[in-house]
């Protein structure tokens, strides 16, 4: 019986996942959540500043990000 849970869960949950790639538009609350992110990044940067390799790793990810949306 809990390996036929365990099936069900794992069917579940693949099936679940599968759909989440699908949604290629960012939603209001998406947008808000990114903007806060931004944000915290900021004051982060202000508190302890990062160093030019730091820095360019960042780019580097953010043009990857963006090539991926």
């Amino acid at each position: 019986m809990a390996v036929g849970r365990a099936l069900t869960l794992l069917a579940l949950t693949i099936a679940l996942t599968a759909g989440l790639p699908a949604c290629k538009e960012k939603g209001t609350a998406e947008k808000a959540g990114e903007q806060i992110d931004h944000t915290v990044d900021k004051m982060k940067d202000a508190l302890d500043p990062k160093g030019p390799a730091e820095k360019a790793g960042e780019k580097i990810d953010k043009a990857v990000d963006d090539l991926k949306d």
